[in-house]
């Protein structure tokens, strides 16, 4: 089992990783010829670098609520709140990050989680994590849609709505089913975009912060301060006082479970990632410095560089204002007569949202071809075209996205907050499987005798990271649409976008159990994927992973990427 080993041996046997999804390859399940397993593997091929997997984490996770929906949360909790609520979830995403990157480094297989569950649990978890994935996935193509609608609106309100969401998916589909050969190398330059606006605003919040603007106003810290923005820096929402505040706090807390994500998109690289445990375990531990600089200091830039109750922010809330009253960062420019930048900040604001909804697309339809393929859905799901394409899975997916058309008979800042309700709670829920699972494999480990220090990675503060995260993400995911059932704000829609996902899933559960018949997983009799783990051995000590010829390229490789 020999995870971290970059042999120099010659590649020639390495092939068995490459073969197509149809074949079944039959192998040794372990270092003695104990039992044959049959490994039954997807089209994928473990084609995607260390800076791929990087940048695909990156873009998944750095989007439209970090740069423009966050705005909401500012009005609702104040300056103080966001950066507290953003700053306290970090901390269950790391929780959530442990917890899969040690298994996903030692078992780097396609859907990770959702097939740990499977075999960790109980087959029927696999099956409700599964839908419940896709379901998020699938969710946020809309939500995106619905979002581009409103940045594009910066310039120009003419356009009808039908058309452009009718524009974005035709596009969606022609890339999905024509165009998916190149797609981490695509992913990689659209998420370097995100990537070069999320750190350009935090040093245009340092530079303008400090006076270099044109008004020359050092503002510093002034929207933290209560002498100058009443009610800073812990706004009051719904009601007065103490609780007021508690409650700005929670609507912070809401955005921040929505908008932090990040370990789940790099897990799903896990069967095509190359040479998996290194690379794997690079961008893992990467995840600490991502959250502390994109969401931490983002969030504490967006209170720095606009008031919470800035009247162009407030309405852009109330009335889905076009674009550039939308995204914090923006408002602050147009209130100190910046030109030219606004357009380009929601130029990038526009391609991270179209590049982020190309990707769910991709990701909710290979999620849903992998439960075809596990006979967790119907057949049909599994169907390829010539090109490899699974046309029937990304039909399905692109189906799922007309719910955008919501936004022609519904505000657009409405129809945006449904689908928040509706992806955070699947998000969380996602997040609180990982959890449970990652007790259930290290409770497994214990009782089989498997030292986590041989490991390939041993994630720190192991099992209380995992019950910390399990913990966090239940009570988040109830309380999740909770002003809902505030005095005056029942709302169906809104009910059932902030907790259908709740009801589902243990339905999902149940049915399938009772349907299949399927059995709680003993400790003694978990199986941690000999199989698949020795196929993972073979190609990692028979394959020579070539080493970057210059200086810029090794300093890369081992400080970036």
């Amino acid at each position: 089992m020999s995870a971290m080993a970059e042999s120099k041996k010659a590649p020639n046997d390495s092939k068995v990783t490459d073969e197509k999804a149809t074949q079944n390859i039959e192998i040794v399940s372990g270092p003695s010829t104990e039992s044959l397993t049959k490994v039954s593997y997807d089209q994928t091929h473990r084609k995607l670098k260390g800076r791929h997997i990087q940048l695909i984490s990156f873009g998944g996770t750095i989007g439209t609520a970090l740069f423009v929906a966050i705005g909401s949360a500012l009005a609702k909790g104040g300056p103080g709140n966001l950066f507290i609520a953003f700053t306290l979830w970090c901390s269950f995403i790391l929780a959530v990050n442990n917890c899969i990157s040690e298994m996903s480094t030692w078992i780097p297989i396609s859907a990770p989680f959702v097939r740990f569950a499977d075999r960790f649990v109980d087959p029927a978890l696999g099956f409700a994590t599964g839908i419940n994935f896709f379901v998020f996935e699938a969710a946020m193509i809309p939500f995106e849609i619905v979002a581009f609608n409103v940045v594009l609106k910066f310039w120009t309100d003419k356009i009808p709505v039908a058309a452009v969401i009718a524009f974005v998916l035709v596009f969606y589909s022609l890339l999905n089913f024509f165009a998916v050969k190149w797609y981490g190398e695509s992913e990689f330059w659209l998420a370097s975009g995100k990537v070069i606006l999320a750190v350009g605003l935090l040093f245009y919040t340092f530079f303008t912060m400090v006076g270099a603007n044109p008004h020359h106003d050092v503002y510093g810290f002034r929207n933290f301060n209560p002498a100058r923005v009443e009610g800073a820096p812990f706004a009051e929402h719904y009601t007065t006082g103490t609780l007021g505040q508690f409650m700005g706090f929670l609507a912070c807390m809401i955005q921040a479970s929505f908008t932090i994500a990040g370990p789940e998109y790099i897990a799903m690289t896990a069967g095509e990632a190359e040479n998996p445990r290194f690379t794997l375990k690079r961008a893992f531990k990467s995840v600490v410095a991502r959250l502390a600089v994109f969401f931490i200091l983002g969030s504490l830039c967006v209170g720095i560089v606009v008031a919470y109750n800035d009247p162009l922010l407030v309405k852009a809330i109330k009335e889905a204002h076009p674009g550039g009253a939308s995204s914090p960062y923006v408002i602050s420019m147009l209130i100190l007569d910046i030109p030219v930048l606004p357009h380009i900040v929601n130029t990038l604001i526009m391609t991270s949202i179209f590049s982020a909804g190309n990707s769910y697309v991709f990701c909710a339809s290979r999620t849903m071809f992998g439960l075809a393929l596990e006979r967790k859905l119907p057949k049909v799901f599994t169907h390829c075209t010539n090109i490899g394409v699974p046309v029937w899975s990304v039909a399905f997916t692109l189906a799922i996205s007309l719910l955008a058309f919501l936004q022609v008979s519904n505000n657009s800042a409405v129809v945006l907050q449904w689908f928040v309700n509706l992806v955070t709670a699947s998000q969380l829920m996602n997040f609180a499987i990982i959890s449970f699972t990652y007790i259930r494999f290290y409770n497994g480990l214990k009782v089989q005798g498997i030292d986590r220090n041989t490991l390939p990675h041993r994630s720190p503060w192991q099992p209380f990271s995992a019950y910390y995260a399990l913990t966090g993400t239940i009570v988040m995911t109830l309380l999740g649409g909770y002003e809902v059932f505030l005095n005056g704000n029942w709302d169906v829609p809104n009910f059932l976008f902030s907790y259908l996902m709740v009801g589902v899933v243990p339905v999902l559960f149940v049915s399938w159990k009772i349907i299949k018949k399927t059995k709680w997983v003993s400790y003694e009799e978990m199986e941690f994927f000999e199989a698949e783990r020795a196929v993972v051995d073979h190609y990692e000590t028979n394959t020579v992973f070539p080493e970057p010829t210059t200086a810029i390229g090794r300093f890369m490789k081992n400080y970036i990427f």
